[in-house]
């Protein structure tokens, strides 16, 4: 497995998870209404990538909305990826996108931050 990939669609994100180069992307909207058949895959995913990451790791989450089933798999997927940065792996980092005028994003991304043990940027991008 070196990419993993799935298309947004109206209530769902893109996800691009390229497991060679170390880049696990999420972008877009996140209103499943089952979040758990949507993440339950990609979490499968982070798992078999604990057993030999690359040796740096990048997770870029650009969501413009979840829901809270969603803010539920998206923590059980996110732990995964801390127990590589806690395994001393791969140096693990995330990047927490939002609208620089969306305070609501900005405040999930810094409690996602306080619940994490490795490194969270919180970037406020420019409204497009």
């Amino acid at each position: 497995m070196s990419r993993f990939h799935l298309a947004s669609t109206d209530k769902t994100p893109e996800v691009l998870f390229d497991t060679e180069k170390g880049m696990l992307r999420i972008e877009g909207c996140s209103i499943h209404e089952n979040a758990e058949g949507f993440f339950r895959p990609l979490i499968e995913q982070a798992e078999a990538y604990a057993k030999q990451p690359a040796r740096s790791t990048t997770v870029w989450i650009g969501l413009s909305y979840f829901n809270s089933s969603s803010s539920k798999y998206l923590l059980d997927l996110l732990k995964v990826m801390d127990e590589i940065h806690l395994s001393g792996t791969s140096q693990v980092e995330m990047e927490w996108h939002h609208a620089s005028d969306d305070l609501d994003m900005e405040e999930a991304g810094a409690d996602y931050r306080s619940l994490l043990e490795m490194p969270v940027r919180l970037v406020g991008d420019a409204k497009a």
